[in-house]
């Protein structure tokens, strides 16, 4: 069994809240570094979309903190 497949194999073992935070966790580790962080055009240009249509409807969506704990209620059931 290679490294990898272990990691992964321990990895959900792990209840889907303990998995969510080491994603983040991961994700922080990456934005810790994200000048070698390459972005599409196709990316870049959806979130210049995303990021206008914000502007026009502010209130429409949902905050980071409302969508972590609608995550976390649905891992918890």
């Amino acid at each position: 069994m290679c490294k990898m497949t272990k990691i992964l194999d321990d990895i959900l073992r792990l209840s889907v809240s303990e998995r969510i935070l080491m994603v983040e966790a991961i994700w922080d580790s990456i934005a810790k570094n994200d000048e070698h962080l390459e972005l599409s055009v196709e990316i870049k240009q959806m979130l210049e979309d995303r990021l206008e249509n914000h502007r026009k409807y502010p209130h429409e969506g949902y905050d980071w903190n409302e969508v972590k704990a609608r995550i976390k209620n649905k891992s918890d059931a």
